[in-house]
């Protein structure tokens, strides 16, 4: 009987071992499933370097800042003063080389962090140093290039001065005076070309004020310019031309006034002549410049109204046009032609020789207003 239950114990015990194995086997295959042949090793700890970037953020800042002042002061200095910016490139580039590293441990870092900074903050003021010295250096030379520069200048406007003088004078030889637009040509010399006036109110006279512009190819002894006579007395107003003097007439020739001055052919000159009978005041102008005065001249006398007044020729007692002498007569142009009957002021006289003196017209005879005929070969230009 204890052999039954000696053999039913021992089938047990091998029933037991099997299982007991094949846990084990369970237990071995599902530890590889799970850790895949692999070990567990210690967590590495993250490298936090959120206040590495910071501080790094602000060393290239100031080292930008740096390079950009270096930069601008690159492109105004020299070959010396260049290289002495590059040696201080190199420098900051190296100390940029020597901080750019990877990450590291959080105490090693802090620590080389601090040097670095140190090391740039002295970079930075060296750099500032030199900075300032080449900058001190540079000023006079700035001064001086500048003074050049300046000087450059004041000769271009000065050469462009004297090319706007010689246009002027170019155009005041073959364009009408400032404001004109038309002018009389008197082709040549001879006793049938002339211009007839006929003014807008009588030239009865007690003062008057004469101006004319001319351009005259030619000036002999007497060129008259114009001339207002009567049958009584040719001379009554006359203002005429010689090679050295200009001369107006009042009441007759003993009453004549002589400026000394030249006039350039082929240019445009403005002349004016006023009289003033109470006081017999007499002047003479060229180009708004008061050239001569007199006194007693024609004094109480009165311009008799009827007479006949031609533009370059001289009444000679007969009819009109008859009996002019070629000698007298006057060639080139002829424009802007005014009389009034008063004094005009020195003002008023430079104005009627200005930018708008064909606008600016006599109450007696007025340019563009008054007629004027041509005779003879006579006509009007623009």
């Amino acid at each position: 009987m204890h052999l039954p239950v000696i053999l039913f114990c021992a089938l047990w015990s091998a029933v037991s071992a099997e299982n007991s194995d094949d846990y084990e086997l369970m237990y071995v295959n599902l530890d590889n499933e799970i850790d895949n042949g692999l070990h567990p090793t210690e967590d590495p700890t993250p490298c936090d370097c959120s206040r590495e970037n910071s501080e790094w953020d602000k060393l290239f800042i100031m080292l930008e800042d740096s390079q950009m002042r270096e930069n601008r002061l690159l492109q105004a200095t020299d070959d010396v003063l260049r290289g002495e910016l590059q040696k201080l490139r190199a420098e900051l580039g190296r100390l940029a080389g020597s901080l750019q590293k990877p990450c590291a441990p959080e105490g090693p870092a802090e620590a080389r962090l601090t040097q670095a900074l140190d090391e740039l903050l002295q970079a930075s003021w060296n750099a500032g140093r030199r900075l300032a010295r080449l900058e001190e250096a540079w000023a006079p030379r700035l001064q001086e290039e500048a003074g050049r520069a300046l000087g450059t200048v004041l000769e271009e406007l000065r050469g462009t001065r004297a090319d706007l003088r010689a246009v002027q004078g170019w155009a005041a030889s073959r364009w009408l005076p400032a404001g004109c637009e038309t002018a009389i040509l008197f082709p040549m010399r001879s006793k049938k070309i002339f211009a007839s006036v006929h003014p807008v109110t009588p030239m009865k006279l007690e003062t008057f004020s004469a101006c004319i512009w001319v351009k005259a190819t030619e000036v002999l002894n007497k060129t008259v310019l114009f001339s207002y006579g009567t049958k009584r007395n040719p001379y009554e107003i006359q203002l005429y031309l010689s090679s050295q003097s200009i001369t107006l007439v009042v009441g007759g020739e003993e009453n004549r006034l002589v400026a000394d001055a030249v006039i350039s052919l082929g240019t445009w000159t403005h002349l004016c002549g006023t009289w003033n009978s109470k006081k017999g005041n007499m002047t003479l102008w060229v180009n708004g410049d008061l050239v001569a005065t007199a006194v007693d001249m024609a004094t109480g006398h009165m311009v008799p109204e009827g007479g006949i007044l031609q533009i370059g020729q001289e009444k000679n007692g007969c009819c009109v046009g008859g009996g002019f002498d070629e000698t007298l007569a006057f060639s080139g142009r002829l424009t802007g032609f005014n009389i009034w009957d008063s004094v005009l002021s020195n003002e008023e006289i430079r104005g009627a020789g200005g930018a708008e003196s064909c606008h600016i017209r006599g109450n007696v005879v007025g340019w563009g207003v008054t007629e004027i005929q041509p005779h003879g070969g006579a006509q009007y230009v623009s």
